[in-house]
C-alpha cells in the first residue's frame, strides 16, 4: 500500500452522437475508445470500480472529490494516461511531488484496491488510466451528481511529466487547463502548448483564454468548474482574495482568515463551496453572494460574459448536471494513448 498524504471531491444523461462528436473535436482521440471496451475481456471490470469508490466515499465523502481531482490532474498532463500514478524513483521524478500535487494528492490507496482486484479477475485487461476515468465518474454519481458513459480503452503512459504537472491549478479539483505540450516517450507530442495556465488569481480573460486553448467553450470552461461544489482548497489558494478582493462577503472572508491568517498555515483547507460533499449547485449560489473560494471562481459571477450561465445553472440544477456531465466526458477523451501506445501497467504505480 502507497502513503498518501491527506489534504482536501441521480441521475443518467443521454448523450446523443457524442462519440461521433468527440472524434471530430480539437485535440481529442476517442474514436479508438469505447463504451463497451471490456464488455468481452472484462465483464465485471465497471462493478468493481463501482463497488470500490462507493466503499471508499462511505468511509469518507472527501475521497470522492479527491478521486475527481486525480482524473482533473492527470488528464491536462499530456492527456488521460494515469502518468500521475507513477510513483517517485531513483531514477525517476513523476509528477507526485509538482506544486499542485505534493501534499495534497489522494485516492492513489483507492486506485492501487481497484487494479488489484482486476488484476485477480481479469489480468493485464483494465488500464490505470481506465480505472482512474471511471472512478471520477462513479465518485460523483456516489455524492448525488450525474452520470455519464465514460468512454474506454485508453493505454498507460511510460513516463510522466513533472514540469507539465507545475503547470496546473493548485487546488483540489480545479487543475482543468494545464500544459500539454510535453513529449510522452511512447508517442509524439499529444497536443499543441497551452501556455496560458490559468491559476487561482486568473481574470475571467485569462480564464476564458487559457479554456479556449484546451478546446473548451465558455459555457463548458463554468459547467467544468463546477466541480468545485466539492472538495477543499489549500490556503495558500485563496489567501489573497480573502485579504485583498473586494467582491467577496465581508462575513465570508473574515470566517476564511482565522485558518488561513496571512502568514502561515498554508496546508490549512477551506471548503470550495458551502455543501462540500454533496455534489450540486450550491457553488453557483455561493458566487451569486460572493462567497467564491478562489479568485478565479468569483470571476465567474462579477458582471462578465459567464454571469448568464451562472445564474442559470444556480437556477436549473439539471441543466448543471447534464452540462457537467458532457464536459467531463469530452475532458475525459483528451489525448488518451490507444491501440499499441503506453502499456497496461500491472501496477499503477510503476511500469511493467
Amino acid at each position: 500500500m502507497r502513503t498518501t498524504i491527506p489534504s482536501s471531491i441521480h441521475f443518467n444523461v443521454a448523450f446523443t452522437l457524442s462519440c461521433l462528436l468527440f472524434t471530430l473535436l480539437p485535440g481529442m482521440s476517442s474514436a479508438q475508445l469505447s463504451a463497451t471496451f471490456y464488455s468481452k475481456s472484462c465483464p465485471n471490470a465497471l462493478s468493481i470500480i463501482q463497488s470500490a469508490v462507493k466503499s471508499a466515499v462511505r468511509s469518507e465523502a472527501r475521497m470522492g472529490a479527491s478521486l475527481l481531482r486525480l482524473h482533473f490532474h492527470d488528464c491536462f498532463v499530456n492527456g488521460c494516461d494515469a502518468s500521475i500514478l507513477l510513483d517517485d524513483t531513483t531514477n525517476f521524478t513523476g509528477e507526485q511531488t509538482a506544486r499542485p500535487n505534493n501534499k495534497s494528492i489522494r485516492g492513489l490507496n483507492v486506485i492501487d484496491n481497484i487494479k488489484a482486484q482486476l488484476e485477480k479477475s481479469c489480468p493485464g485487461i483494465v488500464s490505470c488510466a481506465d480505472v482512474v476515468a471511471v472512478a471520477a465518474r462513479d465518485s460523483v454519481v456516489a455524492l448525488g451528481g450525474p452520470s455519464w458513459n465514460v468512454l474506454l480503452g485508453r493505454r498507460d503512459s511510460t513516463t510522466a511529466s513533472l514540469s507539465a504537472a507545475n503547470n496546473k491549478r493548485d487546488s483540489t479539483t480545479a487543475s482543468l487547463s494545464a500544459a500539454n505540450n510535453n513529449i510522452d516517450s511512447t508517442t509524439a507530442s499529444l497536443s499543441a502548448a497551452n501556455n496560458n495556465i490559468p491559476g487561482p488569481n486568473f481574470t475571467l480573460s485569462q480564464l476564458k483564454s487559457s479554456f479556449s486553448n484546451q478546446g473548451f467553450s465558455e459555457r463548458e470552461m463554468v459547467a467544468l468548474s463546477g466541480g468545485h461544489t466539492i472538495g477543499k482548497a489549500r490556503c495558500t489558494t485563496f489567501r489573497s482574495r480573502i485579504y485583498n478582493d473586494n467582491n467577496i462577503n465581508a462575513a465570508f472572508a473574515k470566517s476564511l482568515q482565522a485558518n488561513c491568517p496571512q502568514s502561515g498555515g498554508d496546508n490549512n483547507v477551506a471548503s470550495l463551496d458551502t455543501s462540500p460533499t454533496s455534489f450540486d449547485n450550491v457553488y453557483f449560489k455561493d458566487l451569486q453572494n460572493q462567497k467564491g473560494l478562489l479568485h478565479s471562481d468569483q470571476e465567474l459571477f462579477n458582471g462578465g460574459s459567464t454571469d448568464s450561465v451562472v445564474n442559470s445553472y444556480s437556477s436549473n440544477p439539471s441543466t448543471f448536471s447534464a452540462d457537467f456531465a458532457n464536459a467531463m466526458l469530452k475532458m475525459s477523451n483528451l489525448n488518451p494513448l490507444t491501440g499499441t501506445s503506453g502499456q497496461i501497467r500491472k501496477n499503477c504505480g510503476k511500469t511493467n
